[in-house]
């Protein structure tokens, strides 16, 4: 009788187990199709606190964007010339070409290394308070580039503050995805490169008021101005809430609980937050049954391997189809042929067609899929690419004045189209196609492939166009037009498309190996 007893009371048990067990996976989906079927009207609506925070904190990149253009547009300013260079035969001071090597390097290493480092950092501390910490840090390291006297010393703050940079990189792309709902992901991440523009406007706008300086305050005073930054961020940061997704996988229910709670403005009823966090708890579940792990090596293992690929390529990549003449615009206006003041207007008037184009890219993102996106880009800009260079073998080409205009004022358009696709979009796909307990190291990988470029091009760039070496001009445009190719291949090939998905739908896709271009109509078949 005992034994039965022990028996009934043991298949209850289990009859409870496996109902809790099916209410949560049935609350899962619940919160899986809750976050499919969300309009984008809806999701602004109850979600705009949720946006808010993400575009505060989003506003980290700025500063990152704000300083890089600085340091490789001082190379201009006589004074900055005159304060870290050696005077030259003809009376004029020039930085040598050691130096710009070494300035420009030491921002490319610091982000390297601040990324990487700021992938164990944020796993272990989470994301706000290793940005509080780096914006702390800016502002300490911001006093040595202000106040150097050596360029030996002007090096070092560089490379520190590059440090600092590295820490909210790759942070401010992983905050935007994991605080929003699907419906908005894509347009906080790309937010983030708006935010590089930005930032690239700021630098040139700043140094434009500012040449006509004939101190060292020309350069002084631009490098201080990024002491505005860090008390705002650090107080927006503090308050903002944590990533619920960080909370999760931490094992933090309760204050994830309450952190959806802060991110949503809903009516009664409208917006179930059981069932969202639910679905976080099973999506993490599953891919810890599918052991996708967490280190940086754990990217390059498995099914992981491929979703590390995309990040990677897809974000490096907006590096290859303008390659030189992408980072060179002022210097390579100026050798097409234009007069400074023009090549620097020209310069402000990029970055601007950029602006306007990752609003638009918002436009696009409304109708079109991401791989949709970046393949349009990248066919139209090819094409540019070649005008640019073919123009170059043009009939009394470096007499033509209107043909330098044409060639300097299409590649303005280069810029819109980039703006508009490959420049943004990418924020997008790294947020997305990672897996999320590998989504910021994902992210950080693919960030550092930018950088990682970045250096070839910085290394190679002064050869290719300084009229005392190669003197490519605008031929310069053949490597990045037969670059642009390559990547268009890879891109049809092995970008497949990610929105509109779930973390958990995308799991299954990629654990299951589907073909990149199947991708959509799989998902499809498959909700």
């Amino acid at each position: 009788m005992l034994h039965n007893k022990k028996n009934s009371v043991a298949l209850v048990e289990a009859d409870s187990a496996t109902k809790d067990v099916s209410e949560f996976e049935h609350d899962a989906a619940l919160g899986n199709q809750a976050e499919k079927d969300m309009p984008l009207r809806t999701a602004f609506r109850y979600y705009h606190k949720a946006a808010i925070w993400s575009i505060l904190i989003s506003m980290a990149t700025i500063m990152e964007s704000y300083d890089m253009q600085l340091i490789s547009s001082f190379y201009a300013f006589p004074q900055f010339n005159k304060k870290y260079g050696k005077r030259l035969p003809n009376g004029t001071y020039q930085i040598e070409a050691n130096w710009q090597l070494g300035l420009s390097y030491s921002s490319l290493v610091g982000l390297i290394f601040g990324v990487f480092a700021s992938g164990y950092l944020r796993d272990r501390f989470g994301p706000r308070r290793v940005m509080i910490a780096a914006h702390l840090l800016l502002a300490a390291f911001v006093t040595i580039t202000v106040t150097a006297n050596t360029i030996e010393v002007l090096f070092v703050g560089e490379l520190l503050c590059a440090l600092t940079w590295g820490l909210f990189a790759a942070a401010t792309p992983t905050y935007a995805a994991e605080v929003v709902p699907m419906a908005l992901r894509g347009y906080l991440t790309t937010f983030v490169n708006l935010c590089w523009v930005i930032g690239r406007i700021l630098a040139t706008g700043v140094l434009r008021g500012f040449l006509p300086v004939q101190s060292e305050w020309s350069f002084r005073v631009p490098f201080a101005l990024q002491w505005m930054w860090p008390p705002f961020l650090i107080v927006a940061t503090y308050m903002a809430p944590e990533s619920p997704w960080w909370l999760v996988r931490k094992g933090r229910i309760e204050e994830a609980r309450k952190t959806l709670d802060r991110l949503v403005t809903a009516p009664a009823g409208a917006v179930n937050n059981d069932h969202r966090l639910a679905m976080m708890q099973n999506t993490i579940d599953l891919e810890r049954k599918l052991k996708v792990g967490g280190t940086f090596l754990d990217c390059f293992k498995g099914t992981n391997l491929r979703r590390t690929e995309i990040a990677m390529i897809s974000w490096g990549g907006q590096i290859l189809p303008g390659f030189v003449i992408q980072g060179y615009t002022t210097y390579f206006f100026t050798l097409a042929g234009l007069p400074s003041k023009d090549s620097f207007n020209m310069t402000l008037g990029t970055f601007g067609m950029a602006f306007v184009g990752t609003c638009a890219s918002w436009l696009l993102q409304g109708r079109m899929g991401r791989r949709t996106i970046y393949l349009w880009g990248l066919s139209v800009m090819l094409p540019i690419m070649w005008i640019v260079a073919f123009l170059e073998f043009a009939p009394n080409f470096g007499k033509n004045s209107s043909i330098r205009w044409a060639q300097s004022s299409i590649l303005m358009i280069w810029f819109f189209t980039y703006g508009l696709t490959i420049g943004p979009i990418p924020y997008a796909i790294a947020a997305e196609v990672g897996a999320v307990q590998l989504r910021y190291k994902t992210i950080a990988l693919a960030r550092n492939m930018y950088y990682f470029l970045s250096i070839i091009k910085t290394a190679v760039g002064p050869y290719m166009l300084n009229p005392t070496k190669w003197d490519l001009k605008g031929k310069a445009a053949i490597p990045a037009a037969i670059l642009n190719v390559l990547l268009l291949l890879w891109a049809y090939f092995r970008l497949p498309e990610t929105k509109g998905m779930t973390p958990e739908t995308l799991d299954h896709m990629f654990h299951d190996k589907v073909s990149a271009r199947k991708f959509k109509e799989e998902a499809a078949r498959r909700q």
